[in-house]
């Protein structure tokens, strides 16, 4: 093996209970990143599921995936993904393993040749990982002393013309197996590969968001 994917999928969900098993259009919603890993093989040499849940892991095994049992000392609300990661890599313990793709389940749609585009990148730069990034076309500010303080532009300031900013969607990560068995994710060099597309502002942790990625699947097939 030389590229592997890895879902990480916890069973507790305060705001969303059993959302990544949650049926979206009729489908889990681990099940989404998981044939979106399957859809490249080209790519992805293995596909494993990191999990604490019982019916996560039975989910993932009917959907192809391999399943690596997540301790519980790992699975807290506050544990970083990349305990997760560096775990698998440890249970897996092939030296061959070049790359880690993070598929995060909360992302369930993604573009079709996103990872395509993507690997293709980040195998011609200089750089130890890869994540996604999308342009955003707000006009941020904080409130102190009870006032409003813009952040990203001047008041006034047309919306086309702010400096450009962007958040991470989530979407996609690819980082160096070193670079995660030393418990990072997103390097110094990482490359942000610019998403703009109506799925890079789904990141499932409400009812909320939910309903939107559901209008947007549904949205996408017609």
């Amino acid at each position: 093996m030389k590229n592997i994917a890895i879902i990480p999928a916890r069973g507790g969900s305060k705001r969303l209970p059993d959302k990544n098993i949650l049926l979206l259009n009729g489908i889990p919603m681990i099940a989404y990143s998981i044939m979106y890993a399957q859809q490249n093989p080209e790519i992805i040499d293995a596909i494993f599921v990191s999990t604490d849940d019982e019916k996560i892991k039975e989910i993932a095994i009917k959907y192809g995936a391999k399943v690596i049992d997540r301790p519980t000392a790992i699975s807290g609300d506050f544990e970083p993904t990349v305990s997760a990661l560096k775990h698998c890599l440890e249970v897996i313990n092939d030296k061959k393993i070049e790359n880690v793709i993070l598929l995060q389940p909360t992302n369930p749609l993604r573009p079709e040749n996103l990872l395509k585009e993507a690997f293709d990148i980040y195998q011609n730069k200089s750089c130890d990982s890869l994540f996604t990034v999308t342009r955003n076309q707000h006009k941020f500010g904080k409130i102190i002393n009870d006032k409003f303080v813009p952040f990203n532009y001047e008041i006034g300031q047309r919306s086309q013309d702010l400096e450009p900013i962007y958040f991470e969607n989530g979407l996609l990560y690819i980082s160096k197996t070193a670079a995660v068995l030393k418990e990072t994710i997103i390097t110094k060099n990482a490359f942000p590969f610019e998403v703009n597309h109506p799925f890079s502002t789904v990141d499932i942790d409400t009812q909320e968001d939910f309903d939107y990625a559901e209008y947007l699947l549904k949205k996408s097939k017609k």
